[in-house]
């Protein structure tokens, strides 16, 4: 069934093709214009996440610099303008300088100091914040076509607000505590909240409360030659 957002769109006039009900199993449509593959499955299958949206959206990131880094490098592949508010600009200039070639698609902002992006459906923006464990309230928030990405290195007293808040959180490798805390706030199955002190390096386990993925993020050969191998601590 046709979404309100497709409704009257058409498009190239081609012939028909026919496909077996029991061949359909067999197809794989990744669909997902606005998102970026944040990793791969257990089955070695992409996930896509679509970071951008007609209403705010709030992604929290419970893990290292390395895979916001990654995120950040992906969504301005994707056409994005990135904004990131931080109060260690050194451990971010190499990659704005590598990603710019020319343009300013990642910009640095000291926190507090965001201004208003303007985003619009042609020219969305993600708002890294990574404000480190206690970010202070975003001066600049999440709206239609902005998301807001807050990066923790840990769980610390803030964390439970900006977790119930969140759209989507992604939950690397944590303490057995810690675990248990954000189980508590994310409604976790107890097998899953003991598996997170126990995920390698490069896994994330994304979720609401409702859905659950594991994906590990695999850097393309730019990626690593830029950021390093996948890593949880900075």
């Amino acid at each position: 069934m046709a979404s309100r957002y497709t409704q009257g769109l058409l498009g190239p006039r081609r012939t028909e093709h026919a496909v077996y009900a029991d061949h359909l199993g067999a197809l794989s449509l990744p669909i997902g214009d606005d998102g970026v593959v944040v990793g791969n499955d257990a089955e070695g299958r992409p996930q896509v996440v679509g970071f951008h949206h007609p209403s705010p959206y709030d992604v929290v990131l419970i893990g290292g610099l390395w895979t916001a880094q990654v995120l950040a490098l992906r969504l301005a592949g994707a056409g994005a303008r990135v904004a990131v508010e931080t109060g260690r600009a050194q451990v971010w200039t190499n990659l704005v300088q590598a990603a710019g070639a020319g343009q300013e698609c990642i910009t640095l902002y000291d926190v507090g100091r965001v201004p208003p992006m303007g985003p619009t459906v042609s020219s969305p923006v993600l708002i890294v914040r990574d404000c480190g464990m206690r970010p202070p309230r975003g001066r600049v928030a999440s709206m239609p076509w902005q998301s807001v990405l807050t990066l923790l290195p840990y769980l610390s007293p803030v964390a439970p607000r900006l977790l119930r808040g969140a759209s989507l959180v992604g939950i690397q490798r944590v303490s057995p505590d810690e675990a248990q805390q954000i189980g508590r706030v994310m409604q976790l199955p107890q097998q899953e909240v003991e598996a997170l002190s126990t995920l390698g390096d490069g896994v994330t386990l994304w979720c609401t409360r409702r859905e659950r993925q594991y994906a590990l993020t695999q850097p393309t050969d730019a990626e690593s030659g830029l950021l390093g191998t996948p890593r949880r601590l900075d």
